[in-house]
């Protein structure tokens, strides 16, 4: 039985439009691959139909179609064409390709996966393969899987710059900027004059707050690309303006993946840090020294918090944004759970589960703090307390990024928030929790508290 009408809307009667002198089905091929090639898609979808309409059997023909389809921006009904096609013959690769990228293009994502990951089953040495299927998880919503595929098909065609390009975009939006950085630099010496190359470098450096580097890559990008299709305007316009000052997550997991190794001696040794101490400190003062609690360490960095609060805790856990922080903190074999995450997702992801906050010289790498003390308010038990040091703004409200690239903070801002997120401030007092260049920095330290319940 023909279904040739799912095709055309319209029995098996060649559409109108069709090469006239097109009546047999091997000058049906003939014209329309000649169009298609010259760009004619129209040309080339009216002259595979008609080869349809006198084959209907022929999955050749449908196949053609679909490439047709495909060329004039119509990917569903390419698809469809092609699974027509592949229904009269299910061995050609191309076919099945093609298939795939379609379903892709046209809003399919998850049957995309699908089709994507049944080619890789059998040809996971095929690049371009890899390249579709971490597209599709993308547009799938799942970056993460994306990655390793888009890895992937980096190693199996290293000269694949394009390829390449995403994936460092992909890396950047993940708050992976080093690791997009590593991929995306040797490249640019490669090939100095592709646009998009330098904006993703750009991109990357804005994560990092490497303002100078940012600018000199997205100029680059700009006075290659003169009609500003990749937007570099915008970006520059925006860092010469100053309006990407804050801090970012990837800015930070760099800062301390880098100094990790020895920030243990730098920070104790030469900083003389008391965050940890004053946390517990606080904490002892506001309800004296209880014991088998839930504790979450927030940005618990190596862990120097975690010698403080264990001999509290039932139950110690520990996140921070930077791996290799993490396993520092792990090592030392205090915590029953540490893991790489960023402290607001941490909160929200575990409502109502703990009994004791901690964030030691944390606060300095979070701007307003309405929406961590909300996320506070939501992760404790009702009791539940959140003990943390900031550094010090003077002033009424508000808060402050200072040259050291940390924020500051008014007793007012603190206030506001904690009352905001119906939190009550059980102690807030000036203290040092630092030294900086010899001299003690100003700083808070609090306690706030949600209701008993």
């Amino acid at each position: 039985m023909s279904i040739a009408p799912s095709l055309y809307g319209f029995g098996d009667s060649p559409p109108a439009g069709g090469d006239a002198g097109a009546t047999t089905l091997e000058a049906c091929f003939e014209t329309g691959f000649q169009r298609l090639y010259a760009g004619d898609s129209a040309a080339a979808e009216a002259a595979f139909r008609t080869a349809v309409a006198l084959a209907p059997d022929s999955a050749e023909a449908r196949a053609a179609l679909a490439e047709a389809l495909s060329a004039a921006g119509r990917p569903g009904e390419a698809a469809q064409a092609f699974a027509e096609a592949l229904a009269r013959d299910s061995s050609p690769w191309p076919w099945r390709f093609g298939r795939a990228e379609a379903l892709a293009e046209a809003g399919a994502p998850d049957a995309a996966v699908a089709a994507f990951r049944d080619l890789a089953a059998e040809r996971p040495d095929a690049a371009a393969v890899r390249r579709g299927l971490a597209r599709a998880l993308v547009r799938a919503g799942r970056p993460a899987e994306a990655v390793g595929e888009y890895r992937e098909a980096v190693f199996l065609r290293p000269d694949d710059v394009a390829t390449a390009i995403e994936l460092g975009a992909l890396l950047t939006a993940a708050g992976e900027a080093p690791a997009a950085l590593e991929l995306l630099q040797p490249l640019v010496r490669r090939c100095p004059d592709e646009a998009r190359l330098h904006l993703e470098v750009g991109r990357a450096w804005i994560e990092l707050r490497e303002a100078g580097k940012a600018l000199a890559a997205l100029r680059r990008a700009r006075a290659l690309d003169e009609a500003d299709v990749c937007g570099a305007a915008e970006l520059i316009a925006a860092l010469e303006g100053g309006a990407l000052a804050d801090l970012t997550p990837a800015y930070v997991r760099a800062l301390f993946d880098r100094y990790a190794d020895r920030f243990d001696a730098d920070l104790v040794g030469k900083l003389d840090y008391r965050g940890p101490a004053l946390v517990r400190e606080a904490l002892e003062r506001v309800g004296g020294t209880p014991s088998g609690l839930r504790i979450l360490d927030l940005g618990c960095g190596t862990g120097l918090a975690g010698v403080e609060l264990r001999p509290w805790a039932d139950w110690l856990a520990g996140v921070d944004l930077a791996p290799r922080m993490v396993e520092k903190a792990a090592a030392r074999g205090l915590y029953d759970e540490v893991r790489v995450c960023d402290i607001g997702a941490a909160l929200w992801a575990t409502p109502g589960s703990w009994d004791v906050l901690a964030a030691a010289d944390v606060l300095v790498y979070v701007g307003d703090l309405t929406p961590l003390f909300a996320a506070a308010a939501a992760a404790l038990r009702p009791g539940g307390r959140f003990a943390a040091t900031a550094e010090r703004l003077d002033g009424a409200e508000g808060f402050a990024l200072g040259p050291a690239r940390r924020y500051a903070h008014t007793r007012g801002h603190i206030e506001q928030a904690a009352a905001a997120a119906g939190l009550t401030v059980r102690l807030l007092e000036p203290c040092s929790p630092r030294r900086e260049k010899q001299v003690p920095v100003a700083g808070w330290v609090f306690v706030l508290e949600t209701p008993a319940g």
